[in-house]
């Protein structure tokens, strides 16, 4: 199972939930994989634990994305 998948299932479970997605792959090959949907949260690694802080502070203040 991978990230994607690990997140559907638990939406199920927790509509509201916000997520975050990190990978070793570039934000292009991940795009071009299909793997995350436009304006997903995504986070390259490396980073550092200041730019991860940010990054969950973010995704955390953001509203939350209704379901349709």
């Amino acid at each position: 199972m991978n990230g994607r998948e690990l997140a559907e299932r638990l939406r199920s479970a927790r509509p509201s939930m916000k997520e975050l997605f990190m990978s070793g792959y570039t934000d292009k090959a991940m795009g071009h994989q299909g793997e995350l949907d436009p304006g997903t949260a995504f986070l390259q690694k490396p980073f550092t634990p200041q730019t991860f802080a940010r990054k969950v502070r973010e995704v955390l203040d953001a509203p939350t994305k209704r379901m349709t």
